[in-house]
């Protein structure tokens, strides 16, 4: 079973051979055996990649995410096909009906809130109330934009009245370093069960490739607000970065049973396309236990 992430941080070469990754740095070789590995990071521009690599890796539905000199993910490896049935899933996808794909977008944002709801609480923020009062305005659809009006008060109670999405200053570098390597996570995932991540629900936007990926992933954001709030970064260190990542290997508890985050992504991806194409109930996924 596939449990590390691999890092690069350093000029290497990578190679395969024999069922193994081949990492060289100088005179120095590495080898991790494929089937330990989830993800790769390749942290450096610096890095030479054989294609036979690229192929196996794809072949064994390893993820693998290209950073830029800036250390900033841009980019990841994407297989065309890792379902026997893709065809037949793309179809189904692009027949979801409007009524279908609401219900589902206005569970995610319930569930999200309400997880935004379980920190506020921990961090003993009295503006919990108002965003318990939003849950109950949602509309199908979220037609009034309850979710991003939730979003301004719990991001300015976690780090502070002056904080401002999508600024450039650290907090959002985190931010956005962590959001990444979730969505690459729930990409690996839905194109692992068939479907394409540019067809989303709510997410429409014609020039983002991940559509579907950032309406599935948005209960789980509150997992990265969580830790930065904890352990607000200086700087975003090569180590710092390594934290995040390693979130995706702590437990969280997912339908009554403890796994790794990486394993409640994959069991809650494939519940909403259950929901979405056999009726399943959504199954909530809370940052907490209730």
């Amino acid at each position: 079973m596939s449990f590390r992430t691999v890092i690069i941080t350093k000029q290497s070469m990578l190679n395969y051979k024999n069922r193994f990754l081949v990492v060289k740095q100088g005179i120095e070789e590495k080898y991790i055996h494929l089937s330990e590995i989830d993800t790769i990071i390749v942290d450096t521009p610096a890095v030479s990649i054989s294609t036979y690599l690229l192929k196996e890796l794809s072949n064994n539905k390893i993820n693998i995410i290209f950073c830029d000199e800036k250390h900033n993910p841009f980019g990841e490896l994407q297989s065309y096909y890792l379902s026997h049935n893709s065809p037949k899933k793309i179809m189904l996808q692009s027949k979801w009906d409007d009524k279908t794909k609401n219900l589902v977008w206005e569970c995610i944002i319930k569930n999200k809130i309400q997880n935004q709801i379980l920190i506020l609480k921990k961090i003993n923020s009295k503006r919990w109330q108002l965003l318990e009062e939003y849950i109950k305005c949602i509309k199908t659809g979220d037609k009034t934009n309850r979710e991003g009006h939730a979003a301004k008060v719990y991001f300015n109670e976690l780090y502070g009245k002056n904080f401002v999405r999508h600024s450039n200053d650290v907090i959002n570098q985190a931010l956005n370093y962590g959001y990444a390597i979730l969505l690459s996570s729930f990409n690996k995932e839905i194109v692992s069960n068939g479907y394409i991540t540019q067809l989303g629900l709510n997410h429409k936007n014609e020039f983002n490739e991940f559509n579907l990926s950032c309406d599935f992933m948005e209960p789980f954001r509150v997992v990265i607000d969580r830790f930065i709030y904890y352990n607000p970064p200086e700087e975003l260190t090569t180590e710092y970065k390594q934290k995040l990542v390693n979130i995706l290997n702590e437990s969280f508890l997912y339908d009554g049973k403890n796994y790794t985050l990486k394993d409640v992504i994959k069991k809650y991806v494939k519940n909403i396309f259950s929901t979405i194409e056999e009726g399943i109930a959504y199954k909530d996924f809370y940052i907490y236990e209730r």
